[in-house]
């Protein structure tokens, strides 16, 4: 049985063996890109079945997962954004459409970078407070309230192509709000994009391209942190197999929620959000939920 804290960081998930992981893998590849929280879920499922906290290296890393299947679901998107920048670049086409979103996705990116920097040895720790039920639980709640406003008032008639450098700022600000534990990086881009007046479908394209090099470096970070903390060679069989998981799990949530949003409204998800987040403050309250 691996230690569940190594030099400092929080490998919980070592302990859990692979058929446990596989669960969680499932459950963090559907809620990661779901705006639904990923770090909530991954506190809920083993505190409800009584297992190990995972901790916060596992979801991190399993971003890596996420990253995997966005790419490959929107990998024409991908190419095109590659493409058209370097036509840009060669021909000093500055303001093409294509060289306008490569511009904001980076400007979108910088938040996160530095508040993640900065949060990386609270969120990484044994034992952080910002994992606590009471906070993830009142995270789930305020996002879904954000996410119900936007959705009152968001007009729903904007593209991606129409974003300005200004708009890939607000969503990349809100994009940093997700280290905090159960705001969920999906989830609060997608109510920025909204308040930004994207169509749903639009807004949550947005939200995944903007998330790519984002969910690059969390994971990459991640992987290097645990690599530092020379966790034994056990951990990372688990976590390898995790990850195959989680991204299978991840392209099935992508591919239903863009077709969910072609259709309806992020309603389901703002209730859902609220009751997560109500029994979490009440379990907590009541002790049931350490």
């Amino acid at each position: 049985m691996a230690n569940a804290c190594s030099e400092g960081v929080d490998i919980g998930f070592a302990t859990l063996g692979y058929a446990k992981v596989a669960v969680l893998g499932v459950v963090q590849g559907i809620t990661e890109l779901l705006p639904i929280s990923s770090t909530a879920h991954m506190r809920i499922v083993p505190a409800l079945l009584g297992w190990q906290d995972p901790g916060s290296a596992f979801s991190a890393a399993m971003q890596l997962a996420a990253l995997a299947a966005v790419i490959s679901y929107f990998w024409r998107d991908v190419t095109g954004l590659v493409g058209g920048t370097v036509t840009a670049v060669r021909t000093g086409n500055y303001s093409s459409p294509t060289w306008r979103l490569a511009v904001g996705i980076v400007l979108a990116t910088i938040p996160i970078v530095v508040v993640g920097l900065a949060l990386s040895p609270l969120l990484n720790r044994c034992d952080s407070p910002l994992r606590g039920i009471v906070v993830i639980g009142v995270s789930m709640v305020a996002l879904a309230v954000l996410l119900g406003l936007a959705e009152r008032i968001a007009k729903h008639r904007r593209s991606v192509e129409d974003m300005r450098l200004r708009d890939a700022l607000i969503v990349g600000v809100a994009q940093a709000g997700a280290l905090i534990p159960g705001i969920s990086r999906s989830g609060s881009t997608l109510t920025a994009a909204l308040f930004r007046d994207l169509k749903r479908e639009e807004a949550a394209r947005f939200s995944f391209l903007i998330g790519i090099p984002a969910i690059a470096l969390a994971g990459l970070h991640e992987i290097w942190v645990l690599h530092k903390a020379h966790i034994p060679s056990e951990a990372w069989h688990v976590l390898i197999f995790g990850l195959i998981i989680a991204s299978l799990s991840a392209f099935a949530a992508i591919w239903g929620l863009m077709r969910f949003l072609e259709r309806f409204s992020t309603w389901p998800f703002v209730f859902y959000r609220a009751a997560i987040g109500i029994l979490l403050l009440a379990g907590a309250a009541a002790g049931w939920l350490a």
